[in-house]
């Protein structure tokens, strides 16, 4: 009887060794944030989005404004775009001008555009798979997404850069088989829970 009082208290330290506190910070807070970009109803942003096709590169500022899968883009520069609408549901996107629609092109082979960027991020942001998380120098909290089963450099991955205290998304990136093909850099970002 003895010996098994005093392997209670052993067990007990055991246990309290695991749990919450085996978590980083980084990923408590990754946690967290994605916690309330599931809740997230709407929003709106303004960012730069860089568009990389290897061999053009185009540039947009833009406002950004999203409701449920449906997000509607105006862009503000450069000046010979400007007024120019894109809007994606979810499953098409298209750029519209005067009701005159274009297309921009697919970055990958999953349709991947300018237009689908920040519902891609987004997107992420709530169900991705999260490889890594951590605070930078900067403070910035960094995830790194992509596919659990694929290899590190290869098919479509992201990484998502948040304010900490805010849990504002300051940064998206989406790189195809290793190459950077979208940069989105958001200069303001709130959103409706």
């Amino acid at each position: 009887m003895r010996k098994l009082l005093c392997c209670v208290p052993m067990m007990m330290l055991l246990l309290a060794g695991c749990g919450p506190a085996g978590v980083s910070e980084a990923e408590e807070l990754a946690l967290a944030i994605r916690g309330e970009y599931l809740e997230m109803a709407s929003g709106t942003a303004q960012l730069t989005v860089t568009a990389d096709y290897g061999r053009r590169v185009y540039r947009y500022e833009m406002t950004a404004l999203w409701e449920g899968e449906e997000t509607e883009l105006t862009l503000t520069a450069p000046e010979t775009v400007a007024g120019v609408v894109a809007r994606s549901d979810g499953e098409d996107s298209q750029l519209e001008y005067s009701g005159v629609a274009v297309e921009t092109g697919p970055l990958d082979s999953e349709g991947l555009t300018p237009v689908s960027a920040v519902p891609a991020l987004l997107e992420a942001a709530r169900s991705g798979y999260m490889r890594s998380c951590g605070l930078q120098e900067d403070g910035a909290l960094r995830v790194d997404l992509g596919d659990p089963e694929g290899s590190p450099g290869t098919g479509r991955e992201m990484a998502l850069w948040f304010d900490p205290a805010t849990h504002a998304l300051l940064r998206g990136e989406i790189r195809v088989d290793g190459f950077r093909a979208i940069l989105c850099e958001f200069s303001s970002f709130t959103w409706n829970g």
